[in-house]
């Protein structure tokens, strides 16, 4: 093997390629990415980055330096147009970039609101990339108003700022309440009060009905309730999906993202996925992951199993947000969990998922304690007692040991 081209200067793209240099790969490597800076963390972009507390240059996942010295090709502003198979190679405008292993890391796109309701007035914005901060940053000035669509972690991260640049929030969420499709009630209550304490205007069981403007710029929203209310800023967080469209065109095998089999390896074999656009099996079913933490550990999975190390990836799952004071820590996927035990210790406090007696997955509220020894059982597929998990005084250290 001697030319491997990876799609995608994100987390991922970034690992992927650090990763096959480290393992001794001597061909040549081109990394390509849309973007015209290089690969750069991106949960930094919404939280410190937008309030000042972070430079550019912290951003970046390496030096820039980094890749010239190793020998990788960093393509920048260049998008990807199309595959070709057969002939093995990617194309970009009119060049075209051989390969004998090919990664895509494409990562995942925001939904967006659509036009029809005003989804592309001026002053409305989506927190996915570098570009969709710097655009939004002058806009968020004491005293204005910031209306929030959606409730889950991305629409509570970006309340969460708003409030902190002095804005005046509003944020609305269509489910009966927010985060009401990754966290259990008991999440929810948390979060919802937690905002609330901090003057955000939360709103359950509204819709957006459209946004109003002015010359092409937003001034309000139309909520489903039929209410209007005057806005100076949008910021839409309902999601993203996964950024599929060159491997569809290519037609490669789609299922929730890219389908790749245990090693990473789509239905191409010279062909492979990672991060956020690919789904992969697990435990009998097929899941997609979007967290940093997989991105990095299947991009470099998908690094070794192309110099053949023929190892399964297995997701260790583990998320986390931070919003004001408070850093959630998740481990484990609570995919059908029947029944939620309640750790309070105060300042600290966890969420623990079970499904029967099994424990599924752990919400840890400044409680990094809580989490490591979750994340640690949940690995081991250990199950500590409900009881004992509810009781703040018990110490569940000594469970790793048994």
């Amino acid at each position: 093997m001697e030319k491997i081209v990876v799609v995608g200067a994100g987390q991922a793209g970034a690992a992927c390629v650090a990763k096959l240099r480290a393992e001794g790969f001597a061909g040549r490597i081109t990394l390509i990415g849309e973007e015209h800076a290089p690969p750069y963390q991106r949960p930094p972009l919404s939280k410190a980055y937008l309030l000042g507390e972070m430079a550019l240059e912290r951003l970046y996942l390496r030096p820039e330096s980094y890749y010239a010295e190793n020998g990788i090709e960093l393509l920048l502003k260049t998008r990807v147009t199309g595959i070709d198979r057969e002939g093995r190679q990617v194309r970009a405008g009119d060049a075209a970039y051989p390969y004998d292993a090919l990664v895509l890391a494409t990562g995942s796109v925001p939904r967006r609101l659509p036009s029809s309701i005003g989804g592309d007035l001026d002053g409305v914005h989506t927190v996915r990339t570098l570009r969709d901060v710097d655009a939004m940053e002058p806009g968020m000035q004491p005293g204005r108003r910031a209306l929030i669509v959606g409730g889950g972690y991305i629409g509570l991260e970006a309340a969460a700022v708003a409030r902190k640049r002095g804005m005046e929030v509003t944020l609305i969420e269509m489910s009966e309440r927010i985060l009401q499709r990754v966290a259990a009630p008991e999440t929810s209550d948390y979060f919802r009060a937690l905002h609330r304490s901090h003057n955000v205007d939360i709103r359950e069981g509204v819709g957006l009905t459209c946004l109003v403007g002015v010359d092409g710029r937003v001034t309000g929203a139309i909520f489903s309730d039929a209410t209007e209310h005057p806005f100076d800023m949008v910021i839409v967080g309902i999601g993203i999906t996964p950024a599929t469209t060159l491997a569809e065109a290519a037609g490669l095998a789609i299922e929730n993202g890219i389908r790749t089999d245990g090693q990473g390896r789509t239905s191409d074999p010279a062909i492979w996925a990672a991060g956020d656009c690919a789904s992969l099996p697990d435990k009998g079913d097929r899941i997609r992951l979007e967290s940093v933490p997989n991105a990095i550990d299947q991009a470099e999975a998908v690094a070794k199993n192309i110099l053949g190390a023929g190892a399964d990836y297995v997701p260790q799952p583990w998320f986390w947000s931070d919003q004001y004071d408070v850093k959630l820590q998740i481990a484990g996927l609570n995919t059908g969990y029947d029944r939620v035990v309640v750790r309070d210790g105060g300042a600290a406090r966890s969420h623990w998922y079970y499904k029967g007696e099994t424990l599924l997955a752990v919400d840890a509220m400044n409680d990094p304690r809580g989490f490591m020894i979750g994340k640690r059982l949940i690995e081991a597929g250990k199950s500590p007692a409900p009881e004992l998990v509810g009781d703040a005084e018990a110490d569940l250290k000594p469970l790793l040991k048994g």
